[in-house]
């Protein structure tokens, strides 16, 4: 029986770690679209807006997920990345508060 549920086990973990990396392509996506939206509105009034409340909530699960897990983000330094579409671009030790 042992290697049964090891084998389930492993089925499952696997299953979520592709559905981890196909959510996070297209969020990924979504994030490139919404910064070309915001660049092009820069351009147009030379103005740059703020980010808008869909980047925001997804980035806020990302830095929840992250502070969940132990990890002392600079929160700053996080949504500057954001703000610029730099995030993903580093490892999430880039983000962590240097103590």
């Amino acid at each position: 029986m042992g290697i049964l549920s090891n084998l389930r086990k492993n089925l499952q973990v696997t299953k979520r770690e592709k559905a981890a990396q196909a959510n996070g392509k297209n969020l990924k996506g979504l994030l490139k679209k919404f910064k070309e939206d915001r660049d092009r509105i820069e351009k147009e009034t030379g103005i740059r807006p703020q980010i808008d409340d869909t980047t925001q909530m997804f980035m806020q699960k990302i830095l929840n997920v992250w502070i969940e897990e132990g990890k002392e983000i600079d929160e700053e330094k996080f949504w500057n990345e954001v703000d610029h579409n730099r995030q993903f671009t580093h490892p999430v030790e880039y983000y962590e508060r240097k103590r």
